[in-house]
């Protein structure tokens, strides 16, 4: 993958530009069933949420806690180390007031934004984007200019933005964790970041929590160490979703350093474990990473690859994730890994068992049927 940053002006979101129908289209999501405060603000911590595990098309339903139980001695976790960003801010263009949030830094220290109305009750809805060299008026007496659209002009959502002083100090000051109606209130940023976090030394991070990985707690990772699981960091720095249109991630930054991609390769050449990514975000950057043969490379830079059923997955098995919207494009990369009966039945499943869904529910685990006769029913264990 070519370390360029994504292309400003017209075709710069090229693969944010379509929309392809998700397996899931016809599913509807109860509201109730959205997880409105963390799991340790409804119960006994991070990990008291529910797993649900699909092997091939047989679905299984366990505790998270139990999760040690369902992955085996050489198995390697992929997970994430970005870090989350407190990265909405309060601005003003004129008389209006603004909620900026801070998507992705570019290579030439311009930022990724979107521009949101500010609504009701701390949460944001979506406003008109531009006009180029509008000026929003941040706190502290700052300046953010609107330079140019990131793809088409007419209804673009994020915009390259000119800031006079380094982003991450502005954050830390003045900003909040970007926030979703779904939610009843406002979260400490320690509420949004995974017990794998690291701060890069440059400040960046990601805009949006990496969430898979957020039920994971120290106890639970040295158990899972115990019993033989290995794990592998990588990061990426994730951008600003849309909340309303869920179109496709637009490029993001990502490193896979040489030990992950060595010892990725060592595990699939001696067939000796599985390799199941934590997170959308972890696939994304593994399969960026890695040759048609499926050999990782030690990369970084930018990626602006969109896994879909038709591309397939090279290097992953399995996916441990959160459960997504029917429509959310992050389902074409878990049909990838699933195929599109398995990954129906689980989420028939997830409804018919009431899980809790987006970023402070409950996780859905997706491995491979190995048994190569997985029952054409789904058990109700719990």
């Amino acid at each position: 993958m070519t370390p360029q940053p994504p292309a400003p002006g017209p075709g710069g979101a090229a693969s944010a530009a379509v929309v392809c129908p998700t397996a899931l289209e016809a599913l509807r999501v109860p509201a109730d069933l959205s997880a409105r405060v963390p799991a340790e603000q409804r119960g006994a911590g991070r990990d008291d949420i529910r797993l649900l595990v699909s092997r091939g098309r047989a679905v299984s339903h366990r505790a998270f806690r139990e999760l040690p139980g369902e992955l085996r001695v050489g198995d390697v976790l992929v997970v994430n180390t970005s870090v989350t960003l407190p990265a909405a801010v309060n601005g003003r263009v004129g008389g209006e007031r603004v909620v900026v949030h801070f998507s992705t830094r570019g290579a030439d220290g311009r930022w990724a934004v979107e521009l949101r109305a500010p609504g009701g009750a701390g949460v944001t809805g979506p406003r008109p984007g531009g006009p180029v060299g509008a000026v929003v008026r941040l706190p502290g007496g700052r300046d953010l200019v609107l330079e140019e659209p990131i793809g088409p002009a007419s209804g673009a959502r994020l915009w390259w933005a000119r800031v006079p002083e380094p982003v991450p100090e502005l954050l830390r000051r003045y900003g909040r964790p970007i926030r979703y109606g779904y939610t009843d209130r406002d979260q400490p940023l320690s509420a949004y970041r995974t017990v794998f976090a690291v701060p890069s030394p440059d400040g960046s991070g990601s805009a949006e929590m990496p969430s898979a990985a957020r039920p994971f707690t120290v106890a639970l990772v040295a158990e899972l160490v115990r019993r033989g699981v290995l794990f592998a960091p990588l990061s990426l720095h994730t951008g600003v979703a849309s909340a309303e249109a869920h179109e496709p991630p637009y490029p993001e930054r990502f490193a896979v350093p040489a030990a992950t991609a060595w010892l990725v390769n060592a595990v699939r050449a001696a067939d000796s474990g599985r390799v199941v990514a934590v997170g959308t975000t972890a696939v994304r950057a593994l399969e960026s990473a890695a040759r048609a043969d499926g050999v990782v490379r030690p990369a970084e830079g930018w990626t602006d690859l969109v896994v879909t059923p038709q591309r397939g997955v090279r290097v992953v098995d399995g996916l441990l994730t959160g459960l997504h919207e029917p429509q959310a494009s992050h389902l074409l990369m878990l049909e990838a890994v699933a195929g599109r009966e398995a990954l129906r039945r689980g989420y028939e499943a997830a409804l018919q068992e009431r899980y809790l869904w987006h970023e402070f529910g409950d996780v859905h685990l997706i491995l491979p049927d190995e048994e190569g006769n997985a029952p054409d029913c789904f058990s109700n264990e719990w």
